[in-house]
């Protein structure tokens, strides 16, 4: 029997995987869910999941939580100034203890984009590069939910960016999620291979406001700032410096073309179009 771990599985994305894998039909007892809390874990471990304690700071629990792991997941960490320490951390416990297989959450183009949230993401990867496990690049592009996770916020002032008229190919957290599992269940070689997950339609921030706007029954404006502007913005919505620089040079990105993409890289793993943006946006803003 393969066992499978994801790391922050309580996490967004990771808990998506945990239950893509088991919506997939693979044996809950084989696979791990690597958390920082378990009381976080209790829905994954009443429907069988092995739960595992280690937090990305802390090796030693790192190496006894991958113990007995065929395959692996590392979800990147989220936590600004330690994530290439963090990653490391996971890698160097994968190599002791021998895991067959590893995959990563990149970034979309991580080889050649400038974005300044993408070089943790380099850095860890040239890491990688040296490892001594297999390991498989999974290139996550855009969220869609990187644009309706404050939709009070957003109906209030419109969504802000500095993208311009800028195309990008985001997808719904879902989607990358299965393409994940859908990787970790593979009964071909995954060793070496670099996916560029990203979504099928090219869209501008325009159209994902008019998109929240349908969804919602209200109007919604895209209001585009110099990135100057916007990081001056987020840092008075209290993000703390640099990362609001960060983030606004993320939005300048899609004016500069790096989170476009005609990859159909996550397509291909889904085994089917990658799921409409305002689709992704009308199921969310109706639970909202």
């Amino acid at each position: 029997m393969t066992t499978i771990a994801v790391t922050g599985a309580t996490g967004q994305l990771g808990h998506l995987v945990v239950s893509s894998l088991l919506d997939r039909g693979v044996d809950p007892a084989s696979v791990v869910a690597i958390v920082r809390d378990p009381a976080k874990a209790a829905d994954l471990a009443a429907r069988g999941v092995q739960i595992r304690e280690a937090d990305y700071g802390q090796p030693d629990a790192l190496r006894a939580a991958l113990e007995g792991v065929d395959r692996l997941l590392l979800v990147s960490s989220s936590d600004v100034g330690q994530r290439l320490a963090h990653h490391v951390n996971v890698i160097d416990a994968a190599e002791a203890v021998g895991v067959g297989l590893l995959a990563y959450t990149s970034i979309l183009k991580a080889d050649v984009t400038t974005m300044l949230l993408a070089k943790d993401h380099q850095d860890t990867e040239q890491r990688l590069a040296n490892a001594t496990v297999p390991v498989v690049l999974l290139r996550n592009g855009w969220y869609v939910e990187n644009y309706t996770g404050q939709l009070d916020v957003t109906f209030e002032h419109g969504l802000l960016g500095s993208g311009q008229d800028g195309r990008l190919n985001p997808a719904g957290r879902v989607d990358f999620a299965e393409a994940a599992a859908a990787v970790l269940v593979s009964d071909e070689d995954q060793g070496g291979r670099v996916y560029e997950l990203a979504g099928d339609e090219a869209v501008t921030l325009v159209e994902i406001a008019a998109s929240i706007a349908e969804a919602a029954g209200r109007p919604v404006a895209y209001v585009d700032l110099p990135v100057e502007k916007y990081a001056e913005i987020l840092a008075g919505a209290g993000l703390p410096v640099p990362f609001n620089e960060v983030i606004a040079d993320s939005s300048a990105a899609i004016a500069r073309g790096e989170l476009a993409s005609d990859s159909r890289d996550l397509a291909g793993l889904l085994g089917r179009p990658t799921t409409p943006v305002r689709d992704v946006v009308r199921e969310i803003v109706a639970k909202s």
